[in-house]
């Protein structure tokens, strides 16, 4: 590209910016007419929220939070609250005091085996503005009805598998060139429109033989309609469903339960099936395993061969799978231990269980602190990312069957076996309040608004009622500024084991040793080739850690447009055209042995905890958001910090260490959204690399 063209794209981008912003305003405001129509109608005495949502193509719930006169009966007249038994303990931050005598916890909110809303807590202390729009989240049932719920499901364990992974057939395909790579094979193909279709019977036109997984490295074809639609959903989603001659939806076979397209904005899956015959085909987009940066398939299909290689050194029968959670999981079942304490498998936690921490433990820490809790104008914008983070905290996670840890248990034991139990693997309900004079960023998590999504407090004297890990709540009470006041009223504590410590072990010299290929490698396809597959065993590890957590499944339907009223009551609406409304209802837990939150909780919780402080022994020293001073901390994202200088922490390319990933000199405007930081995020990389080339 010349200066000219530059420029001529810079004018053209700006062009697209406005663009958005303008159709963002419009949407804006077309929600906004929405949500008051949806008020209007609330004032009919029949209106009913299922008619509502299905109309307003939204969910009931949300529906009924717009116009609370639309609640089911069932949901206005709620069961009275259980009042808890147990009562909150303190846990202090000195060693020599003693726990001070305990007070009377308000009733907490009760979760059922019904998916209804929890009422809210009676008798709440004070909380500011901000929080007091949060949601609520659920508690243990009082008495046996609670202790149930720690029980595991019954004949349902995590045991190793008695038989070995298929490779399946699988070639790259770059849809704007038409460029197949099988083996060591390249094709030409005439992509025509790039429809499913079309990709379908040009690779079967070249390799009658058979293939089994298409992999898109470029093009996004499932994009070609996009604006056509007003959500990128929308647009995959008419492209995996178009009909496709000789070919329908896969079913799924054998030991392969997978079946039916996976409808999703970037990374979607198709899955197809002969009408006539045994043959199968999927075809998925490389992105799910790393970002390609103009990597043709010939480098995509090394970086596989070396990933495959690279694995079996440690796994005899390593297969890549279709996702890196696939071939994640799969890979941990090889490692289950075949004697000693858990030669049976892992057992699996109770639905209720699984579903409280579902809905209680949050992932990644992603948050924006504007002015005035930062400048206006940033010194610095500097960004640490933790190198291949979540590595760090496999080496111990929950195992077996926990036991309930009641406020007035807690408050019972001395102050160091209430630390040790703080410390160990443990999922805990507390009231949080921040000190008087706190003058850094929020330490825990807070229920916030919307579905899943978490706040920081950080304003002195803020009280709050949240759910977390030990790795947080020992951080809480021993960080380095000042200690928070951390009320225990209910807790949940498994032993200590280390169910992932061998498969994170083989992963991380795994990963070790493709980094080093990328570093050293004199050929520059083949040293790209290693650092793509160093980033697929990132995935490997951190989908798979993901895929323990087992969201609740999820059923999508199509109902035709003129029969608005069959679609589901309880279902959402997330598409819909002239003729089909398509929708998604949850349907519960599936039946899945290696289903464990248990672990992926305790391994976010402590990553959280490490952006806050995070000790180098070999060095003495600490790095984290809690070692920089107060105001210099802009914003978390994930594995990242962005502050507004720099620091001399340790890196010593190992899991966890924070590594210097961009920098932009200021004076920088503070960012006030995430795509303004975005922006800065990119420009900083940039920066960084120049310096560093220069």
């Amino acid at each position: 590209m010349d200066a000219q063209s530059y420029s001529t794209a810079l004018a053209d981008l700006r062009t697209v910016r406005d663009q958005i912003k303008k159709t963002r305003a419009a949407l804006t405001k077309q929600e906004a007419d929405r949500d008051k129509l949806i008020v209007q109608l609330a004032s009919y005495t029949k209106a009913k929220a299922e008619r509502v949502a299905q109309a307003a193509g939204l969910g009931m719930a949300d529906v009924v939070a717009l116009a609370s006169a639309l609640a089911p009966d069932s949901l206005a007249t709620h069961d009275a609250l259980q009042p808890s038994t147990a009562e909150p303990s303190t846990a202090q931050a000195t060693p020599e005091a003693a726990p001070p005598p305990p007070q009377q916890a308000a009733a907490a909110p009760v979760m059922t085996t019904a998916a209804r809303p929890a009422p809210a807590e009676p008798e709440a202390p004070h909380v500011p503005a901000a929080a007091q729009a949060s949601r609520d989240l659920p508690s243990i049932p009082a008495g046996s009805s609670g202790d149930a719920w720690l029980a595991a499901t019954p004949g349902l364990a995590s045991t190793r598998p008695n038989f070995t992974q298929q490779a399946r057939s699988t070639v790259f395909l770059d849809t704007t060139t038409g460029i197949l790579v099988h083996r060591h094979q390249t094709h030409h193909l005439d992509l025509a429109d790039r429809s499913a279709a079309d990709i379908l019977t040009a690779v079967f036109r070249t390799l009658p033989d058979g293939v089994e997984r298409i992999y898109i490295t470029a093009g996004d074809p499932w994009h070609r309609d996009a604006a056509r639609y007003p959500y990128l959903r929308d647009a995959v989603a008419a492209w995996l469903n178009a009909p496709i001659p000789g070919w329908r939806t896969d079913t799924g076979r054998g030991r392969d339960r997978m079946a039916g397209h996976f409808v999703h904005a970037r990374n979607p899956v198709g899955r197809y099936q002969r009408e006539h015959g045994d043959q199968h085909v999927e075809i998925r987009s490389v992105g799910e395993w790393f970002d390609l940066d103009g990597d043709d398939p010939h480098t995509v299909r090394d970086a596989f061969v070396l990933l495959w290689q690279a694995l079996r050194r440690h796994w005899d029968d390593a297969v890549l799978m279709g996702s890196p959670s696939q071939t994640g999981r799969d890979l941990w079942t090889r490692t289950i231990p075949t004697r000693g304490q858990h030669a049976d498998g892992f057992p699996v936690l109770s639905e209720e269980l699984r579903g409280l921490l579902h809905t209680t433990a949050g992932q990644g820490r992603n948050e924006l602190l504007t002015p005035p809790r930062v400048p206006e104008q940033l010194p610095q914008l500097v960004e640490y990312d933790r190198t291949f983070a979540y590595a760090k905290h496999t080496w111990k996670s929950p195992v077996g069957t926990p036991r309930r840890i009641t406020a007035a248990t807690f408050a019972s034991w001395s102050q160091k076996e209430q630390m040790r139990a703080l410390y160990g693997c443990g999922h805990w309900q507390v009231r949080v309040t921040v000190p008087d004079t706190w003058n850094h960023v929020g330490l825990l998590p807070a229920p916030a608004p919307g579905d899943r999504a978490w706040h920081y407090p950080a304003e002195p004297g803020t009280t709050f009622t949240t759910w977390a890990g030990g790795p947080e709540l020992h951080t809480a009470l021993t960080n380095p500024i000042q200690p928070w006041k951390i009320e225990i009223l209910d807790g949940i504590l498994w032993e200590d084991g280390k169910p992932l410590d061998d498969w994170a072990k083989k992963l991380k010299e795994t990963w070790t040793n493709l980094s080093a290929q990328a570093h050293f490698q004199g050929d520059a396809q083949q040293a790209r080739a290693a650092h793509l597959a160093s980033r697929a065993v990132r995935s490997i590890l951190l989908y798979g850690i993901g895929s323990f957590a087992q969201r609740p499944r999820m059923v999508t339907g199509t109902t035709p447009r003129h029969l608005e009223r069959d679609v589901p009551p309880d279902a959402e609406i997330i598409g819909f055209d002239d003729e089909l409304i398509t929708w998604q209802k949850p349907t519960g837990f599936a039946r899945d042995p290696n289903a464990h939150p248990e672990w992926a909780a305790a391994i976010w919780s402590g990553a959280r905890a490490a952006l806050l402080t995070q000790r180098h022994r070999d060095d003495d020293t600490y790095a984290g958001a809690l070692h920089t001073p107060p105001g210099s901390v802009v914003a978390f994202r994930t594995d990242a910090l962005y502050l507004t200088q720099p620091h001399n922490w340790p890196y010593h390319h190992q899991p966890g260490d924070y590594l210097l990933r961009g920098r932009l000199t200021g004076p920088v405007t503070a960012p006030t959204s995430e795509e303004e930081l975005l922006t800065l995020r990119d420009a900083g990389r940039a920066a960084l690399t120049a310096e560093r080339e220069a």
